[in-house]
């Protein structure tokens, strides 16, 4: 039944790679572009430690699937980094990331705009109205998911940005932020720290199991 299935859909598979290729413009920067499609399609096989030395980060990072790094190269890079799904980080105009940062799930992180080659009426390939500032996130940060960092921001170390927030200006050491645009919402201090030790310390006490009564 599966060899009758697989003849079944050659043909088509055929067709479309007819198609494809058919309008495949053979240029350098389209050569650069499938290139990168095919590293980023192909490191899907790789886990996170893996793909994150196919990126060239330091061993102890790790980047999870589906994230893309955007001009690699340009990323300067802490130890210990985890970077989650469906993350975007755009390093073309220098992105530094601190160690022991945290990139959650879906962050988007800016280091150029090209709002300018819309207002002047000049969005061509190219890039000649890119505007670059290069972006910058402490060692500690907590970033957590679908945050949006612009270009040009600075988050200082041991900040914390809480979901769904567009940061949009610097962030203190040790904020923690909130919004659309962010605004401080709360701060990182030893009480903030201790709070959440004391959290896991009871998690932790809950799921332990229980000691065997003694014997009498």
């Amino acid at each position: 039944m599966l060899d009758d299935f697989l003849k079944g859909i050659e043909p088509r598979i055929e067709a479309l790679m007819h198609e494809v290729l058919g309008v495949r413009i053979d240029s350098e920067r389209n050569r650069g572009l499938r290139r990168d499609i095919a590293l980023r399609f192909l490191s899907q096989l790789l886990a996170d430690d893996e793909r994150a030395q196919l990126y060239g980060l330091p061993a102890s990072c790790r980047v999870r699937e589906n994230t893309k790094l955007l001009m690699p190269e340009k990323l300067v890079c802490g130890e210990n980094v985890w970077i989650g799904e469906n993350a975007y980080l755009d390093a073309s105009g220098g992105l530094t990331i601190g160690d022991h940062a945290t990139i959650g799930v879906g962050v988007y992180v800016w280091t150029h705009t090209s709002i300018l080659a819309n207002l002047l009426r000049d969005n061509r390939p190219g890039g000649a109205q890119v505007i670059r500032r290069p972006t910058v996130i402490g060692s500690g940060c907590y970033i957590v998911g679908h945050a949006v960092i612009n270009p040009g921001v600075t988050i200082g170390d041991g900040a914390v940005v809480l979901p769904m927030s567009v940061v949009t200006r610097d962030v203190a050491p040790g904020a923690v932020v909130a919004g659309a645009p962010a605004e401080v919402v709360s701060q990182v201090d030893e009480a903030f720290i201790a709070g959440l030790q004391t959290e896991l310390q009871a998690q932790r006490a809950s799921s332990s199991p229980a000691a065997p009564a003694a014997t009498p």
